[in-house]
Order: C-alpha cells, then structure tokens, then sequence
C-alpha cells in the first residue's frame, strides 16, 4: 500500500453536523471528494449539500433537526440510525456551532444555554454515543471535533463561544486518552479567520478587514476548500497514529 492509499475513505460513513452550508459544508463534500458517503446533521435543509456529495456518486442523506435541543438520548437514536441506514458509520465530525457576539454583562442566561447547548452539549452527547457505538462493535473510528482560534485566545466579547470552544479542545483531549487504545481517533480542527457568513460583519469593516488581513501570514482569509486537505487527512488512515491533537488552520495566526 502506498501513503496516498490512506487517504481513500472509500466504503465509509460520515457524519458530519452543521453541513448545509460555510466549512461544514466544505468539509463535507471534501470527504466525499475522498470517497465517504455522507449522512448530514443540521436544522436546514442540505439540499446543495446532498446535490454535489451525489454529483460525485457519493450516497448522502440528512437528519433535520435543532442540535440545541438535542440530549443524550436523541444523540444516541442519531448514531445508531445513521449506522442502521447506511450500514456502518465510521467518521464523525462535530461542526455545527453557534456565535454570539455581545458585552459579557448583557448576556442572559438564555444567551448562555443557547451557545452551550449546540457548541459543547450536542458534541459530548454526540462523541458519548459515537465511542459507545464503536466500543460494542469493536470497530475502529474517527472523531473529529471543530475548535476555533478561541480554543486558544480569548476574543472579545464573546464569553460564551471562547468557554465552549476551549472545552472542546479539552473534551478532544480527554476523549483521546481514553479510547486511543480502541483505535478510536479523537482529534479536533481548529479553522482560523475564514471567509463565512460568520466573518461577514468584519470584513465588511475596512478597519477591521485590513488588521485581520495584516495579523495573518498567509495575508488572505481562509476559503472554506482549505479545510477539505485537514478534515480528509483527520478522518483517514493516514492518522492513524494521532490522538487529541489540535490541528489549527489558520494561515499561520496562533505562530505569528
């Protein structure tokens, strides 16, 4: 076999969250691009989603549903539907997150719960039934969980998001140290400033634009296919010897 062999994710699931659009979406597709089939997770609908995973003779199909409603029950159901729909799951990617932008004194309770619930809740719940359904079968998987630049640095007011995301960075670590030796990979991406609809509002301010640009090496935003190389090598053979890393891309942010 030959180290591009690793790479082929032909004959597997993947079930990816937060897909109908932005670097979910991207992710997705890019391991389809690979040769995963999709099962796809998110509170709208993923119809283009589904549309190109199926142009390139991939299966995809998807789960409606509010992640933030989501418990340790309705994640379990969502795990072992998938596997029973497709016949196997093998990758799980924790994408689907929400942000809210606001001074730390003006955050609600339900400002708080909303962010919890989706960033941090549904990925352990999610994670919880995903190692359960790979430990009863004795199977070798892949989670893969979606940090941020926060997982690191603590923005500005965004208290909630930077406490979610540095709990996911943690929650990849911990997750890792316990199943590695089941051949259960759980690493995390963490993307740096990406041209989203999440960014919109900052590179729509010239100032603000210019600066973000200026702190970056790589001198440009993240385009969404950036991330198509990572999530496919996180998810494939090839690292199979990586447990609870953090891989940042981020055009060279955190080493500048």
């Amino acid at each position: 076999m030959f180290i591009t062999d690793t790479f082929d994710l032909t004959g597997k699931t993947a079930l990816v969250t937060g897909a109908s659009r932005g670097l979910g979406q991207a992710m997705a597709i890019g391991l389809a691009e690979a040769g995963a089939d999709l099962i796809l997770v998110d509170r709208e609908i993923c119809e283009t989603t589904q549309h190109l995973a199926k142009e390139l003779g991939r299966k995809a199909m998807q789960i409606q549903l509010d992640l933030a409603e989501l418990d340790s029950a309705g994640a379990a159901k969502i795990i072992y539907d998938a596997a029973g729909v497709s016949g196997r799951l093998d990758i799980l990617v924790n994408n689907a997150g929400v942000i809210l932008r606001k001074p730390t004194v003006e955050v609600s309770e339900q400002d708080w719960n909303n962010v919890i619930d989706v960033n941090l809740n549904a990925t352990f719940f999610l994670c919880q039934a995903m190692g359960k359904y790979l430990l009863q079968a004795s199977r070798p998987g892949k989670i893969i969980n979606i940090a941020s630049m926060l997982s690191y640095q603590g923005g500005l007011m965004v208290p909630s998001y930077t406490a979610t995301k540095s709990a996911v960075a943690g929650l990849t670590r911990a997750l890792a140290n316990e199943w590695a030796a089941n051949k259960i990979n759980v690493n995390g991406l963490a993307p740096g400033y990406f041209s989203t609809e999440v960014t919109l509002g900052i590179r729509n301010d010239a100032k603000r634009n210019e600066a973000t640009i200026n702190r970056i090496p790589a001198s440009r935003w993240g385009r969404p296919d950036d991330l198509k190389g990572a999530i496919v090598f996180l998810a494939s053979d090839a690292s199979h010897y990586l447990h609870g890393t953090i891989l940042a891309v981020d055009g060279g942010w955190l080493g500048r």
